[in-house]
């Protein structure tokens, strides 16, 4: 395991993954609103995905890098 500082929120961590263990649920709330909007829309941007689903751009364009959304772009 490493020291990590987290993705959401900036606070310092020590476990596995992107998130503190606080920002978890958070997180995988809005990796389900972005996997729906995508099952919803065929057209989309990083600015549209966040203004529609309330999940920040910033958020969004970490979910986009992360393996489970390769497929979708």
């Amino acid at each position: 395991m490493e020291f990590k500082r987290c993705a959401r929120c900036g606070c310092f961590f020590v476990t596995e993954g992107e998130v503190c263990n606080c920002c978890a649920p958070k997180d995988r709330l809005d990796i389900s609103k972005v996997q729906n909007y995508f099952e919803e829309n065929s057209d989309y941007t990083i600015d549209t995905i966040a203004v529609n689903t309330g999940v920040s751009a910033k958020n969004v364009t970490r979910y986009l890098n992360n393996q489970n959304f390769q497929n979708l772009k």
